[in-house]
């Protein structure tokens, strides 16, 4: 199945501890059906300090599921993501305006 998510879109948390949160997406893992969301879905991470870098308790996003995510379209809104055929490519498409989604 096509991507509807890809790295890079704006995305607006659904559900969970960060309802409502905005963020854009830093990775995206489709087998697993889960995205890293910069800001989103913080967690302490215990590091070992190593020669280049300083050890602690550093913030880390941890991975947030697809289905917990919508798309943000061009006024700013929760959207759908569709497909359709411009000439011989398969375009990604807005639901709520229509709008082709620029990746």
């Amino acid at each position: 199945m096509a991507a509807k998510l890809k790295k890079g879109d704006k995305v607006v948390v659904l559900a969970g501890k960060d309802k409502g949160k905005e963020g854009t997406i830093a990775s995206v893992d489709p087998k697993a059906g889960k995205a890293v969301v910069d800001g989103i879905n913080i967690a302490i991470r215990h590091t070992r300090q190593t020669q280049t870098a300083q050890g602690g308790r550093l913030p880390k996003a941890m991975p947030i599921d697809l289905s917990n995510l919508a798309i943000l379209d061009a006024n700013g809104k929760p959207t759908r993501v569709g497909f359709r055929m411009e000439g011989d490519k398969k375009v990604r498409f807005a639901k709520t305006t229509g709008d082709v989604i620029d990746a």
